[in-house]
């Protein structure tokens, strides 16, 4: 018995679309994570990127569990000798669909084959999306 290995030219393209209304941020980042990489299929290979596209809608509507929205902190460097932190709430005022797409980015492998696949993630603040000619099968993800 032979092991199958996937090759980018086996690879069919899908689109499945996912409401994140009144889901957990965490839930759901991990569900969209192993779809784009692809670990849901039978045809997982590492070295290629057999993952579907994800459109997420309603990433404004996200929540997270217990005090986490005033106690969760996010950091950055600015090049210069301190860090810049703001906590999740800031953060969604000013980006709604930061949090949801730097969660994802975060449980994804850390390699050339993560920048694909991040690509492959569309994030929506509202309830539209410009991927209609796609045809996106609707999917109930973080549960």
């Amino acid at each position: 018995m032979k092991t199958f290995m996937a090759k980018p030219a086996d690879v069919k393209q899908e689109w499945i679309l996912v409401d994140a209304t009144d889901k957990v941020v965490g839930r759901l980042a991990v569900d969209i994570a192993m779809a784009l990489m692809g670990k849901d299929r039978p045809t997982y290979t590492p070295n290629v990127c057999t993952g579907r596209f994800v459109v997420v809608i309603n990433a404004d509507k996200v929540k997270f569990t217990g005090k986490k929205w005033e106690q969760k902190r996010y950091t950055w460097t600015t090049g210069y000798t301190r860090l810049r932190s703001e906590n999740a709430a800031t953060r969604m005022e000013k980006n709604p669909t930061a949090i949801l797409s730097e969660a994802v980015r975060r449980m994804l492998p850390k390699n050339k084959l993560a920048t694909k696949m991040l690509s492959q993630l569309k994030v929506y603040a509202g309830n539209e999306h410009p991927h209609q000619a796609q045809n996106p099968v609707a999917v109930e993800m973080g549960n």
